[in-house]
């Protein structure tokens, strides 16, 4: 149940739409193309096995661990805020 001036149904449209944008931003981060035989970062050599369940796959699994890292850490925060904000 929609509150306010919103129609009933708005609150779930709005996540829905949250969730297809999520989906479509992670599948256009995954690698295309043709694999790289050597790792972009530091040049060492990317493994067969991951280059065949990678298509298109550019950096080393330690490379690629370190920028996983650095990315989770610079996307934690909370857009929405704690629940006690928005209590107070």
């Amino acid at each position: 149940m929609a509150g306010g001036w919103s129609r009933d149904g708005a609150v779930q449209d709005q996540i829905d739409d949250s969730v297809s944008e999520a989906v479509e931003r992670a599948r256009a981060r995954l690698p295309q193309g043709e694999s790289a035989t050597c790792c972009d970062e530091c040049d060492a050599e990317i493994p067969q096995a991951r280059r065949v369940a990678l298509p298109g796959v550019r950096l080393c699994v330690c490379c690629q661990e370190a920028m996983d890292s650095e990315q989770a850490t610079s996307a934690s925060f909370n857009r929405r805020g704690s629940k006690d904000s928005q209590l107070r």
